[in-house]
């Protein structure tokens, strides 16, 4: 019994301070009695990387004397994403034929005049450990490395080559029209329809002006662009100060140095810049509709086949990034959420969403229902993406234009609350990315010159009320819809009943009388 208390009195003593060790060697030998917050005996003393707090979180930019912005964010490790991006899109191309960017995409990284060819740049870049892309949107080319720190000058020298001198040979150029034309029968034959649709989307929204304008190269373009119009191009958009070179991963004073000894004198193969021919037309929402007919039951042929769908996308004008009201959208296009019939579920799918509870769940015919938020420097897009069978299109159509309605509606408090930290979920851990927090710099840079921290992004999603989201879609709701529609068209109703349904207190579609179905 006596023996019993004293082992009891130990693991008490232990467990009530929990800083001294009773435990014993296998040998039978005691372990020292020492607390663990005191220094091991003859053990070095670490030495902790540190930064200062600002120092930490801050971006820092720095204008050059040619207009050319650097900036740099912190992040420990041995490798840096470094790139340069433009202020240059397919929106720009309202002189030229359509399809510049998506050429200009194709031919980065391709010989320049210092690497004769594209496999020489990739050597130069295996030595650093390093990986090169080239991205285009409807605003913005972002040419992009990532590679070892000690490798940052070779860097940075490589992009301002790839980027001011590319040498843009026939046989180059031809090798590009090759793969555009591949790439346009791809985008018509894929079982994923999403990026035909998107297209589809922005062409009605903002018909024959600025972001839609179409992102691919059309069939009719391919032929007609050539080195004469890359360089008429060029000539005006890729200007120094209509570029930022961003980096993430290393010291800015360094990526200065670089920027300096490699972009400040460089000339471009093109010659002197005409910043005059700019094109600054600014987004015009048109609202609209664009069809498209076509067979979608052999789309995916195999053990498993999809089966023959229609695809319907309605959007609606939201806002600007650089608004106020651009957070509250955020929040509500994570509120409404959505994705496929198949998700695997589980914590943080959105599977509380409303495109999820309102829709995928209470109609098991519907295949496909997400929510999706385009925002550009003057305009915005909010549109849902459905898909269902072709017999069943007239009430799918009804179901997502009766939800756009309802975001109008009440909104309780938990569901919101939920959207809110499911953002700010989203936010933080996308950027635990190095590439992502690259583009985000770089971006944010181009558009407003300077960047809005994670933590202050993630404050202004704290404070968005459901007043927010009641005032911002019922600013919404009074735009013309923009509708795509693709697939077996024959049940879709008329624009004109869309709109109606849309303009309605339920949003049901006005009722149609048949004699014969």
């Amino acid at each position: 019994m006596a023996t019993h208390m004293a082992r009891f009195r130990t693991w008490n003593r232990a467990h009530s301070f929990g800083i001294v060790a009773y435990r014993r060697y296998s040998s039978g030998g005691g372990y020292p009695n020492i607390s663990l917050s005191t220094p091991l005996p003859a053990i070095p003393k670490p030495v902790f990387a540190s930064v200062d707090e600002r120092e930490k979180y801050e971006t820092k930019v720095t204008t050059l004397e040619n207009g050319l912005k650097v900036a740099s964010q912190n992040k420990f490790g041995q490798f840096c994403t470094v790139g340069v991006l433009v202020n240059s899109g397919s929106r720009h191309e309202t002189k030229y034929p359509s399809g510049i960017s998506h050429f200009l995409e194709k031919l980065a990284f391709s010989s320049t005049a210092q690497y004769g060819s594209k496999d020489e740049i990739l050597l130069t870049l295996e030595q650093h450990g390093g990986i090169c892309d080239c991205q285009t949107s409807r605003d913005t080319t972002m040419y992009a490395v990532s590679a070892e720190v000690k490798g940052l000058d070779t860097v940075v020298g490589l992009l301002a080559d790839a980027v001011l001198q590319p040498r843009l040979t026939d046989e180059e150029i031809e090798m590009t029209r090759m793969a555009v034309r591949f790439e346009l029968e791809d985008l018509n034959m894929r079982p994923d329809p999403e990026p035909l649709l998107t297209e589809m989307i922005h062409g009605a929204a903002y018909r024959g002006n600025t972001v839609g304008l179409p992102r691919f190269c059309p069939a009719t373009s391919v032929e007609k662009i050539d080195r004469t119009v890359l360089h008429t191009y060029l000539k005006s958009y890729y200007t120094p100060e209509r570029m930022v070179l961003a980096g993430v991963g290393i010291e800015h004073e360094q990526l200065v140095a670089s920027a300096r000894k490699h972009l400040l004198g460089m000339k471009p193969v093109w010659g002197d810049s005409t910043p005059g021919s700019v094109d600054l037309s600014v987004a015009a929402y048109t609202g609209g509709i664009v069809k498209m007919e076509k067979d979608m039951s052999d789309v995916s042929l195999g053990p498993t086949p999809i089966p023959e769908l229609t695809h319907i996308m309605i959007g609606l004008e939201s806002c600007s990034f650089l608004e106020d009201d651009f957070i509250p959208f955020a929040v509500l296009n994570m509120l409404m959420g959505g994705g496929g019939s198949f998700s695997a579920g589980g914590p943080g799918k959105g599977m509380f969403t409303r495109l999820y509870l309102n829709v995928l769940n209470r109609h098991h015919w519907m295949y496909n229902a997400t929510s999706y938020h385009h925002s550009y420097e003057d305009s915005g897009l909010l549109c849902i993406h459905a898909s269902a069978d072709p017999r069943q299109v007239r009430e799918m159509v009804e179901i997502i234009t009766r939800e756009f309605i309802q975001m109008g509606g009440t909104l309780g408090e938990m569901e919101l609350e939920r959207a809110k930290t499911q953002l700010k979920s989203m936010l933080m851990m996308n950027l635990e990315s190095r590439p992502v927090i690259f583009e985000d710099v770089g971006r944010q840079v181009l558009a407003t010159g300077k960047r809005k921290l994670p933590h202050e992004l993630c404050q202004l999603i704290s404070n968005v009320t459901a007043s927010d989201i009641k005032r911002v879609t019922t600013k919404m709701l009074r735009s013309k819809p923009a509708v795509a529609a693709l697939g077996n068209l024959a049940e879709l109703p008329s624009y004109e009943h869309i709109q109606t349904a849309l303009s309605s207190k339920d949003g049901r579609l006005p009722r149609m009388y048949r004699l014969f179905r």
